[in-house]
């Protein structure tokens, strides 16, 4: 038996249902995580060009863009257990050019930035409220990373009660291996793993 077919047979993989009030979350795609000069990120160029795509797609219809960054006090440093283990992260300082959304993501002053603290855009943050306010059914999540930020995203989207679409196309990762394999398991479980043009066709037809 196939990997596809163990999944299928165990009931994942079905379609996600979409609805009529979408939102766009772009996660973590700052300095930090886009501009290879800093250790902590990859090279996010094309990526950012589809979800600017889609981000612009989403706003002609009056649908919300909200964007999230990780961003640290100085104090916080030594207190938070994730910075033991992913200590690279200990660079994203709050008023750090690391932290700010990368312009290339064609981000709009009217634009929500979330500010976090750990993997999930949804874990200690307004994100919940936004969307709440905003009476979103449908989350489009791009962003990086993939295996990482991006997944712990989509993850707590789903078990939040929103319909999540993962454009794969806009969302990157430093390495090959867990990219593909956290978009299959997301769209094994959690999420429709599609691509910018499907996205972009289903926005302009709402």
């Amino acid at each position: 038996m196939s990997q596809d077919q163990t999944y299928a047979q165990a009931g994942f993989g079905a379609a996600v249902p979409r609805g009529t009030r979408p939102a766009v979350v772009v996660v973590d795609f700052s300095y930090g995580f886009t501009d290879p000069a800093y250790p902590t990120a990859s090279d996010a160029t094309a990526q950012m060009a589809q979800t600017k795509r889609l981000c612009d797609s989403a706003r002609a219809k009056g649908f919300p863009v909200i964007f999230t960054t990780i961003a640290y006090h100085p104090g916080e440093l030594d207190l938070l257990p994730w910075l033991k283990k992913a200590t690279g992260m200990r660079a994203l300082l709050q008023g750090s050019r690391l932290v700010e959304i990368d312009a290339a993501t064609g981000i709009q002053p009217g634009d929500p930035i979330v500010e976090k603290k750990g993997a999930s855009s949804f874990f200690g943050s307004t994100l919940g409220a936004l969307l709440a306010g905003a009476n979103t059914d449908t989350l489009v999540v791009c962003g990086a990373t993939t295996s990482g930020c991006v997944r712990a995203t989509v993850v707590d989207a789903v078990q939040s009660g929103f319909n999540v679409l993962v454009p794969a196309d806009c969302c990157a990762d430093r390495a090959q291996a867990p990219h593909d394999a956290n978009l299959y398991d997301m769209h094994q479980k959690y999420a429709d793993v599609t691509d910018a043009d499907d996205i972009a066709e289903w926005l302009g037809g709402l």
